[in-house]
Order: C-alpha cells, then sequence, then structure tokens
C-alpha cells in the first residue's frame, strides 16, 4: 500500500529558553498522521543525502515499503514523536534484536529544529524505552555522512563497536550499556 502525507507546514521553532518551550516525547503510533510526516522526512532526508539530490514521493513509498517500522510497536518495539512547543518536530524508534540488545533507528530531528536539545530528548526517552523492554544496551548503525548524527551518539555515551549487522547503508556502528 503506498502512503501519502498531506503538505505539512511548520514555522521555524524556537530555541528553547527559560520561557519558551521544551521539547516533549511520547510514545506514538508509528502510523498516526503526525508519525507518518515524520518517518517520510526521516527517509526523505537520509536517502536524499545518499542520493546527492532530492528524492520523489514514489522513492520514499518504496523505501518505506523495503524498510518497514512494523517491529516498533510492543512487546519488541516503540516509537515516539517529539514536539517542541506542541509541535512534531522529532521522531525515533527502539528494536529489541535479541532478549538484552536494543537497536535505535529513525531517529530524526526536524532541520529547522536543531540544536535544541530534540536529539537528547529523543535518545533519553528511547533509552527509557529500551530499558523497559529489557535491553541492557542499545546499538545502532549509522553512515558516514550523517555526521551530526554520529556526533550525538558520542556526546551521549555510544562508542564505536565492529559492525553487528551488514545492513546496506551502515558504515558506523555504535553502543551504549544501559545502566
Amino acid at each position: 500500500m503506498t502512503t501519502h502525507s498531506e503538505p505539512h507546514t511548520l514555522t521555524p521553532p524556537t530555541p528553547p529558553t527559560a520561557s519558551t518551550p521544551s521539547w516533549t516525547v511520547t510514545p506514538e503510533a508509528f502510523t498516526t498522521r503526525d508519525a507518518t510526516v515524520l518517518r517520510r522526512a526521516y527517509y526523505a532526508e537520509v536517502a536524499g543525502r545518499y542520493w546527492k539530490r532530492q528524492v520523489t514521493e514514489a522513492e520514499i513509498d518504496q523505501g518505506l515499503l523495503d524498510f518497514p517500522d512494523d517491529g516498533l510497536v510492543p512487546p519488541t518495539g516503540q516509537f515516539v514523536v517529539g514536539r517542541l512547543g506542541g509541535e512534531p518536530l522529532a521522531c525515533g524508534g527502539v528494536r529489541l534484536l535479541d532478549p538484552d540488545t536494543a537497536e535505535l533507528t529513525r531517529v530524526y530531528v526536524d532541520r529547522r529544529a536543531r540544536g535544541t536539545g530534540g536529539g537528547a530528548a529523543l535518545l533519553e526517552v528511547l533509552e527509557a524505552q529500551a530499558r523497559a523492554l529489557g535491553a541492557g544496551r542499545v546499538r545502532l548503525d549509522t553512515r558516514s555522512g550523517l555526521v551530526e548524527a554520529r556526533a550525538l551518539y558520542a556526546r551521549h555515551g555510544y562508542a564505536e563497536i565492529p559492525a553487528y549487522n551488514d545492513g546496506p547503508y551502515a558504515q558506523h556502528w555504535f553502543e551504549k550499556l544501559l545502566p
């Protein structure tokens, strides 16, 4: 089934201060309107950066079919949506690879909201979700070109490890032990 999202116009957020809204990150089905818009934006960005061009709606549709999010539901996983001042601007998922190991996936912050703490807020909630699933460690893979993501993970205690999968777009693998 092909899904299309309606255009979603957002105003650029203001970085949080004592007088502006902060991030809220909560579990949400990956099929909601907001989650779908964010998953499509995630795929458009990572595929576009990989292919060095803007991707088409059909390519996004195919990518979502090729890499489904169906493992991101309890009891094997969870999807979350982050909101800044009520605006859905971030998302991420966690799924169990085995009883002790969870994997982060679809971690995305809208470029207009980067630098406002959204990535840190996502990681905090995703790690809590991984612990709730029974995991003692979290892993993820990413690409060399996603330098912002690699820096985020390093800042939050993720260490590079040898490859744990052979994903077609994986070039760096990270792991963090959960307290």
